[in-house]
């Protein structure tokens, strides 16, 4: 019979599924089911009349009309002659739809290589993603996402330059994993421009700035307030700070032994303790005698580092400029937090420091620490990192109290 809505109208539902044939389009049918269902279904074989007989279902009347299931048909019945399975392709597409949504990619990306490649920054560039990348993209397949839905995820940052530039490294390193695991055949970000880098940052905070941000960041409690005083005592980064775990600490010899996969480059790094980060730690655990063996020092749920990193940096500044108002003097220009690193560096600068001992203070493989020097080279500083951290502590320590308590030479950071 001619498929038609009058024909199709006309037809009535049986005791079990009744199937009517097209007569000009073999294999286009429509499976009228007892409940009088109609279901426009296209049958078909793959390698001859020997082969088994395949039936792919269009859709459902109503949804679709007659002539959309034939317009359908004819296609698949294309697709055949060419030798494609119709069945096996849907099959496919129902795959890549599942395992290949960007949303659910994204965490994938995160567990099996962020952790494991960019263990000191895999929490950042996740939640990059999830808050630029994902609202866009949402459950779009990986091979569908073309250049310009790139772009439309990067303008979302566009106004902040360094996010840009890293968001953006962060999706084509997503994308080149994707072609290495076998789900893409090509990233859609190949020859692709980068945003324009973010200019290099020479903030270095002045006294009365560090000693602002060390008495307002008493405000935060905790875990902030111990972070941050921390990074401004130990000059390290904030994750490697931030997911310190007491395992790591050794309060009888004063070193925090950093391990290769918490370090943002990869290197290990034993960095002596001040007698005012030692204080700092101790405080945090309750006691000057004995430190908890393992366990993370900030942590809220008891298994992950602590977050809100973002917030307790706006509190921290509404904090400053409470003081700043109080002393009568001009709140700091804008900073971030990784300005204390460069703080510190810039100190030990001027405390006349050797460079190669401010590099290991860093945990820098750069300069002295690169390429022939760093085969050979293996001194690790130890005594002169302990010094150099110890003088850094005291320079602080008389911002805080105004009493010179060394002998050491006063600097003046930034002023």
């Amino acid at each position: 019979m001619r498929i038609t809505k009058s024909s199709i109208d006309a037809a009535q539902s049986g005791a079990k599924d009744i199937l009517l044939w097209d007569d000009r389009l073999p294999g286009f049918g429509c499976k009228v089911t007892p409940t009088g269902a109609k279901v426009f279904v296209y049958q078909y074989r793959i390698g001859g009349r020997g082969s088994p007989a395949r039936r792919y279902t269009i859709g459902k009347l109503g949804p679709i009309t007659v002539e959309q299931a034939r317009r359908e048909a004819e296609k698949l019945a294309l697709k055949v002659a060419q030798g494609i399975d119709p069945q096996r392709v849907k099959a496919e597409r129902a795959r890549i739809a599942i395992d290949l949504a960007f949303s659910a990619y994204v965490e994938r990306f995160h567990d099996a290589y962020l952790i494991k490649e960019w263990p000191a920054s895999h929490r950042d560039a996740l939640a990059l993603l999830r808050r630029y990348a994902v609202p866009v993209l949402g459950n779009k397949p990986l091979i569908d996402i073309t250049r310009k839905d790139i772009t439309a995820v990067l303008a979302g940052a566009d106004d902040k330059v360094a996010t840009a530039s890293l968001l953006f490294a962060t999706l084509r390193r997503m994308m080149r994993w994707a072609v290495n695991q076998g789900d893409l055949d090509r990233s859609s970000m190949e020859g692709m421009d980068a945003p324009a880098k973010a200019p290099s940052r020479d903030r270095v905070l002045t006294a009365d700035e560090l000693r602002m941000v060390w008495q307002a960041s008493g405000q935060l409690g905790y875990p902030f307030s111990h972070i941050i005083r921390l990074l401004i005592l130990i000059g390290a980064r904030r994750e490697e700070v931030a997911s310190l775990d007491w395992s790591e600490l050794n309060r009888e010899d004063a070193i925090w032994s950093l391990p290769s996969s918490r370090s943002k480059n990869g290197v290990a790094a034993r960095q002596p303790l001040s007698k005012l980060a030692i204080a700092e730690l101790d405080g945090l655990a309750q006691s000057s005698s004995r430190w908890p063996k393992a366990g993370l020092l900030f942590t809220t749920t008891g298994n992950t580092p602590s977050s809100g990193h973002s917030k307790a940096k706006t509190r921290l500044d509404h904090e400053i400029s409470k003081f700043a108002v109080q002393e009568g003097i001009a709140a700091p220009a804008p900073w971030r937090i990784h300005d204390l690193r460069r703080t510190l560096a810039t100190g030990l600068q001027r405390l006349g420091v050797r460079f190669e001992v401010t590099e290991a203070v860093l945990n820098h493989v750069s300069g002295s620490k690169s390429g022939v020097a760093g085969i050979y080279q293996r001194h690790d500083w130890a005594d002169e990192k302990r010094a150099a951290l110890q003088a850094w502590s005291d320079h602080v320590e008389r911002l805080l109290t105004g009493v010179d308590q060394t002998n050491v030479v006063q600097l003046g950071v930034g002023s």
